[in-house]
């Protein structure tokens, strides 16, 4: 059996030696369609098949056509170049398959059949606080998956179930024997069907509006209906006009989310504010208890700092605001309470030493997020 480097993988294959991965699938998928056992009956149609899946499997990885370049053109290799192996062997990634990775099959453009649900659409519109209290009405344009007019989203036009792959049989996966080949083994190699994507079906005859996925990207325009009396992070949610799902199946819905800046906290106010929560309980412990004055100190120069923080950009008078504030505050002071409390029980040495290393860190940590 001739080793790897002496078969011309490109030549079985028929692509140029600078093809594009898509250009590699195509060219494997029409040569899988004439010589697989079940429709060629030619004796030779089985190793044919299985050749030009070895190909296939090789070309199709970056890594594996990568090294099988540069054999080609006899570039030597140290034992650097093999991951996991030593001179003069052969590595395996952590997931098994030669060279670190496994081959997915997974490409953009596929005839496969998956028929999924679509995903919903997200969209953000900001308003100040008056007119999110009197509501309002937007028009928004966007773009999105819409359901084929030709296929009306089945993907097929003519036939209205899929059809078992012709490639892998309906098996999703297909075996090259690579028993032989010095770069990889003895053994076989399973590769994802290309055709099918590993789902055993294919669409019958590919809408030629869509390709067979059952859909296509267009352009949609809407009007949002945004109630009285919204408020920052509410949602209006307009059911079925988001991505159309594909081969049939449902599609999800446009969500948009109301933002009222005059109710959200900026991120270095949200910073301030749980400085000051997570500091309040060390002020009450150290001041209260004889002997944690120094736990008192720092956690007071840690609250007028986040006072300052949250004063440098602006106090709002929206109730809203001071509620997200006095939110964040308290989701501050929870974690501050665990760990005063257990630097009050910790001992002499903790109690004073401790707090001091905690909040120096805190405070870098928490000026950083809030830069």
């Amino acid at each position: 059996m001739p080793s790897m480097n002496e078969k011309d993988y490109y030549s079985i294959l028929e692509v140029d030696e600078k093809a594009t991965t898509d250009e590699i699938r195509r060219a494997f998928q029409k040569k899988a369609r004439k010589l697989h056992p079940d429709v060629n009956k030619e004796p030779d149609a089985e190793e044919r098949f299985k050749e030009v899946s070895e190909a296939y499997a090789v070309l199709s990885d970056e890594e594996k056509r990568n090294r099988y370049d540069a054999m080609r053109s006899g570039v030597p290799f140290s034992s650097g170049g093999y991951p996991g192996g030593a001179p003069g062997g052969y590595g395996y990634g952590e997931d098994g398959f030669p060279f670190g990775r496994a081959w997915t099959g997974r490409t953009t453009k596929s005839r496969s059949y998956r028929p999924r649900a679509g995903a919903d659409i997200s969209y953000q519109v900001e308003l100040d606080a008056e007119t999110a209290a009197k509501g309002t009405k937007r028009g928004v344009t966007y773009q999105r998956f819409k359901a084929c007019d030709v296929c009306h989203g089945q993907g097929s036009v003519e036939h209205s179930e899929p059809s078992t792959c012709p490639t892998c049989g309906g098996a999703g996966r297909i075996r090259v024997d690579l028993g032989g080949m010095g770069l990889f083994g003895i053994g076989y190699l399973e590769v994802t069907c290309p055709e099918c994507e590993g789902a055993g079906k294919v669409v019958a005859d590919p809408c030629s509006s869509c390709g067979g996925s059952g859909r296509v990207i267009t352009a949609t325009e809407i009007v949002i209906d945004i109630p009285a009396n919204s408020h920052d992070g509410d949602e209006v949610r307009v059911s079925g006009m988001g991505n159309a799902g594909t081969n049939g199946r449902e599609a999800g819905d446009f969500v948009c989310e109301v933002v009222v800046l005059e109710e959200r906290l900026s991120p270095k106010q949200a910073t301030g504010f749980r400085t000051i929560g997570f500091a309040l309980p060390f002020v009450i412990i150290g001041f209260l208890q004889q002997g944690l004055m120094v736990m008192g100190i720092i956690g007071a120069v840690l609250v007028a700092v986040g006072i300052v923080t949250v004063v440098k950009e602006g106090l709002r008078s929206n109730a809203r605001w001071w509620r997200e504030a006095g939110t964040t505050v308290l989701n501050g002071a929870g974690t501050g309470i665990i760990i005063a409390l257990l630097l009050m029980f910790s001992g002499p040495f903790l109690a004073f030493i401790a707090p001091l290393v905690v909040f120096i860190l805190l405070f870098a940590i928490l000026t950083r997020r809030a830069n």
